[in-house]
């Protein structure tokens, strides 16, 4: 039994294996997936140092504890969280040395969503189709951690970067998101259109990996007809037949049945991914590119 490994002590409400995610596959119904927000996770495999495309941990709000092996360098970013090793309190956002046979716990989100977590020489479960994320919508890659599972680690691969902490942005208290028209606007009445830029929203409790749910005015539609199932993109503002909008994240479905009224830049959606449930959304038009 290698001593490079993880013992999951504590899971956590839902922390998930998560890497750059497998792009390129749609036309086999297959989901891109990945880290929901890939800045964060590139910081802390940088922090802990990896290579950029090494697979961490995505915790959603109240972290896991996990015990090494061996020892360990172990970077804890994203929303910002509590984190302790051997109950001690320990650094989160710099590199931080986790003895072998010592607890590490990364504690509920004060701030933000989803916090990462990487462990020098990255996550290794066996990779499915170029990546080790886990995708919530087609089951592929590794399930979601449950307590006492043993999570794989590989050789490091340089020493952790000499810094003492790295700057991370907050979590949005507004989440703007900018958008340009989607393929089925004209679906949709030309107030529709017009509300879905000016009038407020707020984020969802029911968002996950899939989509950002939104709460606030439905938009009236002009067509009231089926729509045969079309291609979907990462960023598509789909419209289900309660009229309010859901932004789709990297588990997306790669084909969906209700209009698309625009599409959200992908610069914009790292913050999402970090918008806690009641904050505030506000869709901004912006010209294609």
């Amino acid at each position: 039994m290698s001593d490079r490994a993880l013992v999951v002590v504590r899971a956590g409400a839902l922390t998930t294996v998560q890497d750059r995610g497998r792009p390129g596959y749609a036309h086999l119904g297959v989901p891109r997936s990945g880290a929901l927000d890939p800045p964060a996770a590139a910081l802390v495999n940088r922090l802990a140092g990896n290579a950029p495309d090494a697979a961490v941990l995505e915790t959603t709000l109240n972290g896991c504890a996990l015990r090494p092996r061996s020892t360990v360098t172990v970077a804890v970013g994203g929303a910002f969280c509590p984190v302790a090793v051997g109950g001690r309190p320990a650094a989160w956002g710099a590199p931080v040395v986790v003895p072998a046979g010592e607890l590490l716990e990364v504690g509920a989100a004060v701030a933000g969503v989803r916090a990462y977590v990487a462990v020098s020489g990255g996550i290794t479960p066996e990779p499915v189709l170029g990546s080790r994320s886990t995708d919530l919508l087609s089951g592929l890659g590794p399930p979601p951690l449950t307590d006492g599972a043993v999570l794989p680690l590989g050789a490091p691969a340089g020493p952790p970067a000499r810094v003492d902490a790295a700057p991370q942005p907050r979590p949005p208290a507004e989440l703007v998101l900018r958008v340009t028209p989607g393929p089925r606007a004209d679906w949709f009445t030309g107030r529709a259109v017009r509300e879905l830029t000016t009038r407020a929203y707020r984020v969802s409790s029911a968002s996950n990996r899939i989509g950002l749910r939104t709460e606030g005015p439905a938009l009236e539609r002009a067509r009231t007809g089926e729509l045969p199932s079309e291609g979907m993109v990462l960023g598509a503002v789909q419209v289900p037949p309660d009229g309010r909008p859901v932004v789709f994240l990297a588990d997306h479905p790669t084909t969906g049945g209700y209009p698309v009224i625009a599409v959200v830049r992908a610069a914009d959606l790292p913050a999402a991914a970090q918008a806690v449930p009641g904050t505030a959304v506000r869709f901004v038009a912006v010209r294609r590119r």
